[in-house]
């Protein structure tokens, strides 16, 4: 199970620590430190990671990083969420990590902005790595803000469509939809009305619904958050108008808000066994990498199929492409030891054979081109789909922003008022969340 990337409003909320932490912090991330990253020396190493399957894996991942650098010794710290990593590097002092692993991508211009991290350039270049190589450009999106490198990707998360494979063939539908459009008809064949409800729905559209949030389907196209002044583009770039619009008449077509909206809220856990999609009571799930694990764990009835989310109708040629995310890795500014901790972060997050491990050990994409293309990497033909939705060149994700991610809250928010029917004018709706996003960064600066 991923929990790296959950776009709710609690994931989100992180926000506003970090405006505290840009407070609080001096600005300064000079990546200069003088330690000997030869001497024998402790890092002390905080990561998100809960679930025993993957704490087990990174750990086994930190004894083969001592066993190659036999001096350096790694105090492990599960379960450390962004508010903890927030409030330990406000403080500093002997208890704050040498070394921080978050889940939330979002974070990362706060972290950069606020020297809370320290800028990877000096060290990557040291060490003779150009990150342009070594990953895809949406993970160095999400990874750096304005020039400043201040974390890597600790492996990936692609999202892309998950379908019950026995609801098509019942349904005479002979392979997943391509095009929204078709997507559309599709969804409408799968779906069979019970009441006031469904025996099955074909696919649940509401930014409510798992992962169908406002930010994952508009990756599909191809959106410009902001532009090259970075003002918010969400009233300049029909990406945005256009999805809108396409979501809520797929609302009106399968039913509508209130109705869709009632049958949602009889749906199970999203991290558990009574998942809508493990039950078959939605016949298609936009979602991560981490659902097919998850649905096999959960012991599914159906065979499951997985394929690219739709494309926007004259991007067919694109069909392939997704939204990414992941893990990001970075040395707290306040560590004494920070040559050490690059070498605990270059092992873990540049060295083929570490993370190709670790993806086999997690479930998760690789992070990086070569391991991407690994022979020793294990995979079925489902999760094969991910893969190539995280080397695909038209992929992208969220940019890193000052604001650590409030944008999105803010553009979510609209999305929520117009499905429900509460905005009526979509272009005025756009134009005033567009300047209310560019007033609450320039706060921020």
């Amino acid at each position: 199970m991923s929990t790296r990337t959950r776009k709710t409003a609690a994931a989100l909320a992180a926000t506003a620590a970090l405006s505290l932490l840009a407070a609080a912090c001096t600005g300064s991330n000079e990546s200069g430190s003088d330690d000997d990253p030869k001497a024998n020396t402790t890092l002390t190493f905080w990561h998100g990671w809960s679930a025993p399957s993957e704490v087990k894996a990174i750990e086994e991942n930190v004894k083969r990083f001592e066993a190659a650098h036999q001096n350096i010794k790694v105090k492990v710290v599960k379960n450390m969420t962004d508010d903890k990593i927030n409030q330990a590097l406000r403080a500093g002092g002997s208890n704050a990590p040498d070394v921080v692993s978050s889940f939330s991508t979002d974070s990362v211009g706060k972290f950069c902005d606020s020297g809370a991290f320290v800028d990877l350039k000096t060290y990557l270049e040291k060490s003779k790595i150009d990150p342009t190589k070594v990953f895809h450009k949406p993970l160095l999106d999400y990874t750096r803000f304005e020039g400043n490198q201040c974390a890597l990707p600790l492996l990936n998360d692609a999202y892309g469509l998950y379908y019950n494979k026995d609801a098509f063939k019942k349904a005479g539908i002979t392979a997943p939809p391509k095009t929204w459009s078709e997507f559309a008809e599709v969804a409408k064949k799968l779906t069979q009305p019970k009441g006031d409800g469904y025996q099955q729905l074909g696919f649940m559209p509401t930014y409510h619904g798992y992962e169908t949030s406002a930010s994952h389907y508009v990756s599909q196209w191809s959106p410009t958050y902001f532009d090259a002044d970075g003002k918010s583009n969400l009233a300049k770039d029909p990406a945005f108008a256009n999805m809108m619009t396409y979501q809520k008449g797929l609302i009106d077509q399968l039913g509508g808000y209130q109705k869709l909206e009632k049958y949602r809220n009889t749906f199970g856990d999203e991290w558990g066994a009574e998942h809508p999609f493990h039950l078959g009571k939605v016949a298609m799930q936009l979602d991560g990498e981490w659902r097919l694990g998850m649905a096999k764990d959960a012991g599914v009835k159906f065979e499951i199929g997985t394929a690219p989310l739709p494309v926007a109708d004259d991007q067919v040629a694109d069909y392939g492409k997704g939204y990414l995310s992941g893990t990001i890795m970075g040395i707290a500014s306040t560590s004494e030891k920070k040559n050490a901790a690059w070498e605990l972060v270059k092992y873990m997050t540049t060295d083929t054979a570490a993370v190709v491990a670790f993806s086999n050990g997690i479930r998760n994409v690789p992070s990086t081109i070569e391991a991407l293309d690994s022979p020793d990497l294990k995979f079925d033909p489902a999760f094969k789909t991910f893969i190539d939705i995280a080397k695909h060149p038209k992929s992208n994700t969220t940019p890193a922003q000052v604001d650590g991610g409030a944008y999105q809250v803010t553009f979510q928010d609209l999305a929520y008022r117009y499905e429900a029917g509460k905005v009526k004018d979509l272009k005025a709706g756009l134009e005033k969340t567009a300047q209310q996003i560019d007033t609450d960064i320039a706060k921020q600066k």
